[in-house]
């Protein structure tokens, strides 16, 4: 609902109208507080599967700090891209960018157990998939026919479960502490389940910012409580440097097959996304489609973005569609607002301490919030799926897609004579699973008997629209 003391409902409207300060700052916050969490999460995940994050007692644990306080710096830097604008990179419109989940699947496997030496090869994927990225907006809308719902829907609810198993060791207390005692202790799940419930309770029982920022207050009511049982250390904070600016080529830059080919794969997906991201702020803010500019603009400023952060030790960046939620519940379509809060990430990033804080959050505290986070995005795949016509030609399409994607994530050891680059490519999932839905979205007839999928499906033949009779 919008305020009418914010402006009038044509000012809130109009992308180039900026609220009085007093008004607009708030909103602003607002929009970092609805991403703050999403945002650090990939790296605090990637720095822990390569094995200087959380409990691996690693002398390089300073270095996932640097992470975490680049994912700020950049998001907000991504975010001025698309608000500001320069040249024709942008959109022109209130677009919040941040780091994204969708390139985890795929960087979990190249920095495996790795160390910090591993992050190398991820910049230059990261970069590599940025400068794609960006001229993909040279022709993006003519390529959206190969991304229909079918295959989106797949892609984020394959991301999802690629993620959801994260989430549960994180609660039971890390990969660090498998094999011991402590791992899935009672104290470790309490601490999980105390932000799990209270995120609920204030997603479904609050208001306004409050339930906006749901899960960033249960990760703090589960960080109160880690202090209480004497869970949270707190010597990072003290060794942090006040202020420090980004570091070009902090990590190195390595230039891999392997990575290249699987950044620019996603970042297809991820451009697709964007247009999605664009077309829903155009329609929920200022009830009408995006343009070819803006669509053209956004996808510019989300591959400059991911290529720039690269070069400096961030992850890649793309368009927040929680973000685009919020501007259709405040009716406010200001992109001063959204800068305003791209200022406030700046500022953040400028501060180690920050990251430092944010690096004192038990891991099992923040497994509480990546379960709820993950969750939601399994939840998005399958609210794209609930769009697609079910017939039995996309039923077979997406069981073969969705079979052969999660059973090489699941079994890895399946591939172990392929090349090394197929392998790292074909065990994260997504891409196989992607790859295999658009080929045969386009390749397959448009329908298939009824008699074709009921000797595989065991009478289950589904129930959407397009496998009921039709009636002439």
């Amino acid at each position: 609902m919008s305020d009418t003391a914010i402006g009038t409902a044509e000012q809130l409207r109009d992308p180039n109208y900026t609220p009085p300060l007093v008004k607009a700052v708030p909103l602003g916050i607002q929009h970092v507080l609805a991403m703050f969490v999403s945002n650090v999460t990939p790296a605090i995940i990637v720095c822990g599967a390569a094995g200087f994050g959380f409990g691996s007692n690693s002398p390089d644990f300073p270095q996932m700090i640097y992470m975490i306080q680049m994912s700020m710096f950049f998001a907000g830097i991504a975010t001025l891209f698309q608000t500001i604008g320069l040249g024709p990179i942008g959109a022109r419109l209130p677009i919040v960018q941040g780091t994204s989940f969708a390139f985890i699947p795929i960087m979990i496997p190249l920095v495996a157990g790795k160390g910090v030496d591993a992050i190398a090869v991820l910049m230059g994927g990261i970069v590599a998939g940025g400068l794609f990225h960006a001229f993909l907006g040279l022709f993006i809308g003519r390529l959206r026919f190969a991304l229909p719902p079918l295959v989106t829907g797949l892609v984020v609810t394959m991301i999802g479960l690629a993620l959801v198993k994260v989430g549960v060791q994180y609660a039971a207390g890390g990969v660090p502490a498998i094999g011991t005692p402590e791992y899935g202790s009672l104290i470790n799940w309490s601490m999980a389940l105390l932000v799990i419930f209270v995120t609920l309770g204030l997603k479904f029982f609050a208001r306004g910012m409050l339930s906006v920022s749901a899960v960033l207050i249960g990760l703090l009511a589960g960080y109160a409580f880690a202090f209480l049982l004497g869970e949270v250390s707190l010597s990072n904070v003290g060794r942090a440097a006040s202020f420090a600016l980004p570091n070009p080529l902090h990590f190195g830059m390595e230039f891999t097959v392997a990575a290249v080919i699987g950044f620019c794969l996603m970042s297809f997906v991820s451009a697709v996304e964007t247009v999605g991201d664009v077309s829903g702020i155009t329609k929920g803010g200022a009830g009408r489609e995006a343009t070819d500019r803006e669509i053209e603009g956004a996808t510019y400023a989300d591959g400059v973005g991911t290529a720039i952060s690269g070069f400096f030790g961030a992850l890649p960046n793309t368009s927040f569609s929680q973000n685009v939620g919020l501007i259709a519940m405040t009716g406010v379509m200001s992109r001063g607002v959204v800068t305003i809060g791209a200022l406030f990430l700046i500022l953040c990033g400028l501060i180690p301490k920050i990251g430092a804080v944010i690096s004192s959050i038990p891991i099992e505290v923040l497994g509480g919030g990546v379960i709820v986070m993950f969750g939601m995005v399994v939840a998005a795949g399958i609210s794209m799926l609930s769009d697609v016509n079910w017939n039995r030609r996309n039923m077979v399409i997406f069981a073969i897609a969705l079979s052969l994607g999660l059973g090489l994530q699941l079994e890895p050891g399946a591939l172990q004579h392929l090349p090394d680059t197929m392998r790292v490519l074909a065990t994260s999932g997504i891409l196989p699973a992607a790859l295999i839905a658009i080929v045969l979205n386009l390749v397959l007839p448009e329908e298939l008997t009824g008699e074709a999928t009921e000797e595989v499906s065991g009478g289950m033949a589904g129930h959407g629209s397009g496998s009921l009779p039709k009636s002439d």
